[in-house]
């Protein structure tokens, strides 16, 4: 059996594990309490229809948030993605339970499950991940690079995923012949493509193919833009024709539905923490509450988004670009936590209602980045096909200080692949965005000084 084997054996075992301590503990409050108040006849049928629907809805929010993936994830996010699954699943079966029987039904007995799947869930995360660190051995990995900032990319590698990958040598793509290249790779269980282009791209991919490595690669952009392509046979000849998701007229109502439904909802929801936060800014330093900002949308058309102060006034004055670092001396007390916590993006909720923004979306960027990003790379422009949107692809799966071309490449992956449903799935993902500290990190002081440079 090789490490990769071996490593999803052990994720398929623990998944099994914690699928049935959680699954077994919500049968036992469901049948013992809670079923009665729900159905009056067929009790035994109906509570085990319950108890699959809490299976199917457990399962959904614990693939959604990866709370099985204690190879990849650390602890504290493992454990966090498992508490929404089961959070979310318990809530769900409770207030079925008091919709059906018409009457509030005591949380009580809920409550006490939901604590004790917690803690063993909290013991199974420690024990899983101790475990898979200790015995199964990182793969040994082999980098072939093509541009010359993959050091970055290396230590970012070591820094998080080094129980899993074993980085041993990097190797430029041409550094030497074909038949070099190949005799590397036979000496790693792991190789990695970082950003190469060109017929050897291939050549190696084939390589590694056929002698089943594991192989991971960085997309191009025309990689990413064929996921927008259907299918088609003209005659016997197979063909893939762009589809043009973007410009669906009934998907854009549907959008625009969602994107009032959702906008409303939050300003219900949000309406005493913004008036609280408004507050706060006020007495702190009796400056405007709000901040205003020129940003770019579909089309390229400029308006003015919305959000909470969170620096000092004037903190860029006469209007020059100084991004915000790590600990940036600008932030106000008030501004470090409604940063921390996304707070300071509430007021988008108004652009939003306006028309402005959508929901979800590629984030839009100041107009002078714009301008810098398409001169740089044409394809930037891709990204203007769509309207902003308050969450998207770059904010839930990267950080704030992400590249300006991987942000890029993320944005484009969600307009080629874009519906309805996607947008239901960003939007539930970024309830756990919102408390991931690593996505709100501002940009390194070597990078804030080239914020408008591409790397490659």
């Amino acid at each position: 059996m090789n490490l990769l084997e071996e490593k999803d054996k052990l994720v398929s075992k623990s998944k099994k594990i914690v699928n049935l301590y959680i699954v077994f503990l919500f049968s036992l409050v469901w049948l013992c309490y809670y079923n009665k108040f729900v159905f009056g006849v067929n009790r035994m049928a109906g509570g085990i229809v319950s108890i699959f629907i809490y299976y199917i809805i457990y399962n959904y929010f614990a693939k959604l948030y990866r709370a099985y993936k204690i190879a990849t994830y650390k602890i504290s996010e493992i454990i966090f993605s498992q508490f929404l699954a089961i959070g979310l699943a318990d809530t769900v079966l409770y207030v079925e339970c008091c919709l059906a029987s018409h009457r509030y039904v005591d949380i009580l007995p809920g409550l006490l499950t939901s604590g004790i799947q917690l803690a063993g869930m909290v013991v199974w995360v420690i024990y899983a991940k101790q475990y898979f660190v200790r015995y199964i051995e990182a793969n040994s990995t082999l980098v072939i690079y093509g541009r010359e900032d993959y050091e970055e990319f290396v230590w970012k590698l070591k820094r998080k995923y080094e129980h899993l990958f074993q980085v041993k040598e990097c190797v430029r793509l041409g550094q030497c012949t074909a038949e070099e290249l190949h005799n590397k790779i036979d000496l790693y269980d792991t190789v990695i493509l970082y950003e190469i282009t060109g017929g050897g791209r291939t050549g190696t991919m084939e390589y590694c193919i056929e002698h089943q490595k594991n192989l991971y690669i960085t997309p191009k952009i025309s990689d990413i833009i064929l996921q927008g392509f259907e299918e088609r046979t003209l005659i016997d000849t197979p063909l893939f024709k762009y589809e043009y998701n973007y410009l669906g007229a009934r998907q854009y109502r549907t959008k625009r539905l969602l994107d009032l439904a959702v906008s409303i909802t939050a300003l219900l929801v949000a309406a005493v923490p913004m008036m609280a936060t408004a507050a706060a800014i006020k007495l702190e330093d009796h400056g405007p509450v709000f901040f205003k900002q020129k940003r770019c949308t579909v089309n390229g058309r400029v308006f003015e988004i919305i959000k909470f102060r969170s620096m000092v006034t004037d903190a860029e004055k006469k209007g020059e670009v100084i991004p915000c670092t790590d600990r940036d001396p600008r932030i106000t007390r008030v501004g470090g936590i409604i940063r921390r916590f996304r707070i300071d993006e509430l007021p988008q909720i108004f652009n939003i209602l306006k028309g402005d923004m959508s929901v979800v979306g590629p984030r839009p960027e100041r107009v002078e980045h714009v301008q810098k990003y398409c001169e740089e790379v044409p394809e930037f422009a891709y990204r203007m096909r769509v309207k902003g949107g308050l969450t998207g692809y770059a904010q839930i799966f990267g950080k704030y200080n992400t590249s300006a071309y991987d942000k890029l490449k993320l944005d484009l992956m969600y307009i080629e692949n874009q519906s309805f449903l996607l947008d239901l799935k960003m939007i539930m993902l970024t309830v756990k965005t919102l408390f991931t500290a690593e996505s709100t990190e501002g940009f390194e002081e070597e990078k804030s000084k080239r914020i408008g440079k591409w790397d490659g």
